[in-house]
């Protein structure tokens, strides 16, 4: 990154961009002070070296304030509680020495163990996997040099820039304290009172307002390193880096009623997904691929490659894939490996290093501390899914539940002793070498100027989006704010929203049936020249592929067993998974044979699959037409868009569903015929159908 002198200098702090304003002047005369009873003069930035330096130990402000956040709740994580883990492998694809000097991109082929654990970050360890939310996507390697954390989101981006307003973000965003509610949702008045008063959380608001937060599964979700790294190769040269998980299954969401539907009929549904998925051989892969540029490429980007808030679109910087992440094996125990994880950005290997921006300095603090209260003791690195699988040696002695002998006379160094008393050196070498830099300026509380553009990206992002995912949005946030009691909030998030799009905040205010106010003031011209990213929509780069996606097959007694043989066969052969729903757990009479079934009628809503046959007999459907949860079954999916197998039989069913004749994504279904549902099915929805909410 060019030294501090290189950019144009901060008049100030950005008080819109920090909401700041509003902490000036305390209503009650009451001012901010440290638990110690230091009075603060800024309680929105950390203490960090000229406008975009490092951020500094002495801050003591922010380590109280995130010291004390990180250690509020024991032991369930105080975010990211809700998660599910596995283990597998990532396979080096191409090797970069030009760019690293990590051993694992040292050459092509090389495999590294990886554990990965996906989570949600509001609600708590019992909460249903559907929320609304963003996912944690945090990958742990461990390499021949060390442990490699890489703890990221489903998203590229974040809802702040500086770690001190990370416990302020997670407070409001969390069950209101005076009442103990909502539980793993954002729709209430804390956290859009402190979302509409942080601008620069509006890109992230337009992300976790789409399909992203409600993704298909785990297997379905991209993965993002949010920050900005830095490769550095033998030679000591650097460049900049981010990190992305390109999931090979292609990316897929559900529609948000499906998301209520299936918390309802399964809240592990997540959970369950990816375990079965990797139980029966269909292992989840992401390839991973890395943007890497220069100074120069930084110094002329629109936007600072610091500030967590951005992104670079692929349309400017292609993605380059470098290596695959295979998911191969389920845990043994859920407590021992996913709940005891230790992930730590500061985990870093030889050949990667950190750069100077402000959340991700302050993440390097929080996790390390965290691990504290979460596992009850500094030797957690010696539980065996947190330990290193390359030697480790260093003279870190004692501590509660230490597990090893520890033998040996010197417990320091340097030391006069020989032999194995003497115990390790450093090793100028082979040894971490943290990246020289320059770092100059005033230590001052201030936003740089260059953070200052909260709109502009998020405009992007939102004109960026099919149609379809548009009235997802726009859906997303008139539910949301329906939800804050306090009129002047949503007046206040609508007044933001109209920086982003014209269109999109009139849909919400008419929604709402509120006026659209004014714009909220903005700190810099939002921009209208960064033109279409497709990258950025589900649908625009749509995966139109139905490996690893789900069929159910509503089936009767006396149906034809060709028919089903016929549809059972050619699902399989593609990679999809059938599973058969009977009017009772006990299986159907096909001829003079029992066929097993899955699942019973009244226990396997249709939400829970991705497609979905009626393979009845005249009389089978007749009876079914009769029962509620069959209807509901057929009509639900016509709702949700799924494409509809139907044999000619069914039609009652059908009617008794209100499925009108013809209707778009329903298809006759004949052994004949399969071939063409199953083409039907690759592209996951029938968004042509008009279906009247």
């Amino acid at each position: 990154m060019a030294p501090a002198s290189r950019r144009k200098r901060s008049a100030g702090p950005d008080r819109r961009g920090s909401g700041d304003e509003l902490h000036q002047a305390p209503a009650r005369g009451e001012v901010m002070t440290t638990a110690q009873g230091a009075p603060l003069s800024d309680g929105q930035n950390s203490l960090r070296v000229g406008d975009r330096g490092p951020t500094l130990l002495e801050d003591f402000a922010l380590r109280e304030k995130i010291f004390h956040f990180d250690h509020e709740r024991i032991p369930e994580r105080v975010v990211h509680a809700r998660g599910y883990g596995a283990h597998g492998y990532l396979e080096t694809l191409e090797a970069i020495p030009d760019l690293t000097r990590a051993a694992i991109f040292q050459r092509k082929g090389t495999r590294t163990e990886a554990f990965v654990r996906f989570s949600t970050v509001a609600g708590n360890l019992g909460s249903p996997d559907l929320a609304r939310d963003v996912r944690g996507f945090a990958v742990k390697l461990y390499t021949t040099e060390g442990n490699w954390d890489i703890v990221g989101n489903n998203m590229p981006v974040f809802f702040i820039q500086d770690a001190v307003k990370f416990p302020d973000l997670v407070h409001s965003v969390k069950e209101e304290p005076d009442r103990g509610w909502p539980q793993a949702a954002s729709a209430h008045d804390t956290f859009w009172d402190f979302v509409s008063l942080m601008p620069e959380a509006t890109h992230m608001l337009l992300w976790a307002m789409s399909d992203r937060a409600i993704p298909r599964s785990l297997r379905f979700m991209e993965g993002f390193g949010v920050h900005t790294f830095r490769f550095v190769n033998a030679a000591g040269e650097s460049r900049f880096v981010k990190f992305h998980w390109k999931p090979r299954q292609g990316v897929q969401s559900v529609l948000w009623p499906e998301a209520v539907a299936i918390n309802g009929a399964d809240p592990d549904f997540h959970r369950r997904d990816l375990y079965a998925a990797i139980a029966s051989g269909a292992y989840p892969q992401w390839d991973l691929g890395v943007q890497v540029f220069d100074d120069a490429f930084a110094d002329a980007f629109d936007f600072d490659v610091l500030d967590p808030t951005k992104l670079i679109p692929e349309e400017v910087l292609p993605v380059r894939v470098i290596a695959r992440l295979t998911l191969d094996r389920v845990v043994d125990n859920v407590f021992a490996e996913t709940e005891q994880v230790a992930f730590c950005t500061q985990n870093i290997v030889p050949g990667v290093d950190f750069t100077n921006d402000p959340l991700l300095q302050g993440r390097n603090f929080s996790y390390l501390d965290t691990q504290l209260s979460r596992l009850g003791s500094t030797n957690f690195t010696h539980l065996p899914v947190n330990a290193p699988r390359c030697p480790v040696a260093h003279f870190q002695r004692d501590g509660h539940m230490q597990p090893n002998p520890q033998p040996g006379r010197a417990a320091y160094e340097p030391n006069s002793f020989t032999g194995a008393d003497r115990g390790p050196r450093a090793d100028a070498e082979a040894g971490f070498r943290t990246l020289e830099r320059s770092e100059s300026g005033l230590t001052r509380r201030l936003r740089a100027e260059s953070f200052a553009d909260h709109y502009s990206q998020a405009r992007q992002f939102f004109r960026s989006q099919s149609p379809i995912e548009q009235d997802h949005i726009v859906a997303a946030f008139a539910f949301e704010l329906a939800k804050v009691e306090t009129a002047a909030i949503r007046t206040r998030m609508l007044a933001n929203l109209v920086n982003v799009d014209k269109d999109l905040v009139t849909r919400v205010a008419n929604t709402l049936r509120m006026p659209v106010p004014p714009a909220a003031p903005a700190a810099v011209a939002v921009r209208d020249g960064l033109g279409d990213a497709p990258s950025l929509s589900i649908l625009r780069d749509r995966h139109t592929s139905f490996a690893g996606r789900k069929l159910g097959i509503l089936v009767t007694d006396g149906a034809d067993a060709a028919v089903l043989d016929a549809t059972v066969a050619a699902f399989t052969a593609i990679g999809a998974t059938v599973e058969l729903i009977g009017p009772a757990i006990g299986g159907v009479k096909l001829g003079r044979s029992l066929r097993a079934v899955d699942h019973a009628i009244d226990g396997a809503p249709s939400v829970l699959f991705d497609a979905v046959a009626l393979v009845t007999s005249t009389s089978g459907a007749a009876a079914l037409s009769e029962r509620t949860c069959a209807k509901e079954f057929v009509a639900d999916a016509f709702a949700h868009l799924k494409f509809i197998g139907s044999v000619g039989s069914a039609s009652a069913l059908l009617d008794a569903a209100q499925v009108p004749d013809p209707a778009a994504g329903v298809l006759s279904l004949t052994a004949d015929s399969v071939q063409d549902f199953v083409t039907a099915c690759m592209g996951l929805r029938e968004w042509a159908r008009p279906v009247t909410p």
